[in-house]
């Protein structure tokens, strides 16, 4: 161990593998990769961002966990305890710092959205979506954003939810959730693939996912790939590394990153497969944004037989994933707060859960009340926060952790985190170094509106 301290560990890499994977597995695969595989060329983009996932993802995937299971601590005080251990500056703790307070940036309106999925539950339960069409399905949505109380509500449960589970500890809570969660979010999936293989289009879902059209790869396409590659896997924020922290010493960190970006991978082609199955079933169009989930699909769902029940186990497999994510988001604070013997464990959640949920009202607010101001960007609150953290402060964690893993840390000790063979580790190297870098910039660019592709 790098550390006397007694640390809470994962009771087998397999945990591990489904907390990370539920980490990484979110609103981002269900939601988000299908609608950007709808608007950047179906299978064109899906080729680019396998190679993503490949070149790019799993690389800083490996970095993340060996920094944090290097250090055995949080993010703030392992980037700390690495940089004496480099000789670096202390200053480096901003790194870990940055990341622990954008997770709780994020969860303040993820658990918007995850509040979003409850209410659709009950709005599938209630077989709402029967025999509705564009206009209704339209009107329940905006119905929803304009309620303020009934957004308030189901934040609140969702964030109660995630603050609950996390207060339970590594062993009782993270643990015990991703192996309750995850095998039931792949079983549902697995189910509602089986329909839609049934009821809906899927020859054309295979042929619009897998059959490449070279001519749709436009840098556009390419660099939209390579950042949901980065923030697919729930990137640059803290939340891999201090998972890595809990990560026993015998378990290989390249073949646990191998598996988690596999089953992320999969759940978001899988995912895609079915959505667009049954969006092509029905007519419907592929390339319809983030509206997709909330107000395409429900229509599918009403015109189909036994929609009722799919609908309902599609979005509860939705609230799954934002639920997985959701608890891995606050971890690094909590772990923060607890380490430094601020408080309990139990105090720390609740606090870090109620400080993301004050915050959260504002972006309830954003929808209705509130829906004039403007802030960062002259942009709302709620993409105010998106853009603040998932297009400046993820990349910039990501870009700051790959520098220190390349530059920063004595090779020996990276080559014996990873326990990776010579070429091996020299190919890694030379993609933290150089490789990843440039891609983040890129994507950081990119996304500040910096560069045009």
């Amino acid at each position: 161990m790098t550390q006397a301290q007694k640390r809470s560990t994962w009771a087998s890499r397999w945990t591990f593998i489904l907390a990370t994977a539920g980490s990484a597995i979110g609103l981002g695969n269900i939601w988000k990769f299908p609608y950007m595989t709808g608007v950047n060329g179906g299978s064109a983009f899906v080729l680019v961002f396998l190679g993503c996932i490949l070149l790019i993802g799993i690389p800083l995937m490996m970095c993340e966990i060996m920094l944090g299971r290097r250090a055995q601590k949080n993010p703030a005080d392992g980037m700390r305890w690495l940089a004496d251990k480099a000789g670096a500056s202390p200053h480096w703790k901003w790194v870990g710092l940055t990341g622990v307070i954008a997770g709780v940036l994020i969860l303040a309106f993820y658990s918007v959205i995850g509040g979003w999925v409850i209410r659709y539950i009950l709005h599938a339960l209630n077989n709402s979506f029967t025999g509705a069409d564009a206009g209704l399905v339209g009107q329940l949505f905006n119905d929803m954003l304009a309620s303020a109380p009934s957004l308030l509500l189901w934040h609140t449960v969702f964030t109660v939810m995630t603050v609950w589970v996390v207060a339970r500890g590594v062993n009782h809570g993270l643990e015990r959730a991703s192996q309750i969660l995850m095998p039931s979010l792949f079983g549902i999936l697995l189910f509602i693939l089986a329909y839609s293989v049934l009821e809906g289009n899927f020859g054309q879902a295979m042929q619009f996912m897998f059959t490449p059209d070279f001519s749709r790869i436009t840098p556009g396409a390419a660099l939209a790939a390579m950042g949901h590659a980065f923030f697919s896997l729930s990137l640059g924020m803290g939340v891999v590394m201090v998972y890595g922290s809990y990560l026993q010493r015998h378990v290989s960190i390249a073949r646990t990153s191998l598996y988690i970006a596999i089953a992320d991978t999969a759940v978001g082609l899988l995912a895609g497969l079915t959505i667009f199955s049954l969006v092509f079933a029905n007519q419907l169009e592929p390339t319809a944004g983030p509206g997709l989930i909330f107000q395409t699909l429900p229509i599918a769902f009403g015109q189909m037989w036994g929609g009722q029940v799919v609908g309902s186990l599609f979005f509860l497999l939705v609230a799954f994933a934002a639920w997985t994510s959701s608890i891995s988001l606050i971890e690094p604070a909590v772990a923060w707060l607890t380490e430094r013997k601020y408080c309990s464990r139990r105090t720390g959640a609740w606090l870090t859960g109620f400080s993301a949920w004050l915050l959260g009202i504002c972006v309830v607010l954003s929808f209705n009340h509130w829906s004039d101001v403007r802030l960062l960007f002259d942009l709302g609150i709620f993409d105010t926060l998106d853009k603040l953290t998932t297009n400046i402060l993820l990349p910039l964690g990501g870009l700051m952790m790959a520098i220190f893993a390349g530059w920063v840390m004595r090779p020996d000790h990276v080559q014996d985190e990873l326990g990776l063979k010579t070429v091996a580790f020299r190919a890694w190297r030379f993609i933290i170094r150089y490789v990843s870098p440039i891609a983040i910039v890129m994507i950081f660019l990119s996304l500040l509106g910096l560069i045009r592709v």
